[in-house]
């Protein structure tokens, strides 16, 4: 039976840390997920659709990897691909707090459903999405931090709207 892993996010956009752990755990998995969730807490600049559009741009080259969307429990989500985990990055210990409470209640939703931490590279240590639209959004460089096709999306969303 294929090991599927989840690996979900709000990727709005979708960076190189994200990259890191989707291709070091397409290594360790027969089958990622990466599904893109709708947090209704989190107010995006990319909508779902774009934002599952670029990731399936940046892991094309990555066989055991497909793309998705859901709105809803992620535990939902992993019950319906039949995935026995999910994946989630890690960049400090302040991460694993919030991570930690997500991976407790899914547990308790769904105990046949395990969640694996990967820590991130160290060079995407400090790396969110939030600060790359914060970067991005004075038109500073993004290069080093995204894939290309997202610094063109970055750029073509700033140039839609001015400053706030």
């Amino acid at each position: 039976m294929a090991k599927i892993a989840v690996c979900p996010g709000s990727f709005d956009p979708v960076t190189f840390g994200h990259l890191d752990i989707i291709k070091r755990g397409a290594r360790v998995f027969d089958d990622i997920k990466v599904v893109v969730l709708n947090n209704q807490s989190k107010s995006t600049l990319f909508s779902v659709e774009e934002r599952v559009s670029l990731l399936k741009e940046a892991t094309k080259d990555i066989p055991n990897v497909t793309v998705d969307s859901h709105h809803g429990l992620l535990i939902e989500y992993a019950k319906k691909v039949e995935a026995s985990t999910i994946l989630r990055g890690l960049r400090a210990v302040s991460d694993f707090e919030y991570e930690m409470k997500i991976a407790s209640i899914n547990r308790k939703l769904e105990d046949e459903i395990e969640t694996f931490f990967m820590m991130t590279n160290n060079q995407y240590s400090f790396l969110s999405s939030s600060i790359v639209k914060e970067i991005a959004k004075y038109h500073a460089p993004v290069s080093d931090l995204v894939p290309e096709i997202v610094e063109s999306a970055l750029k073509q969303k700033y140039a839609e709207s001015p400053l706030s």
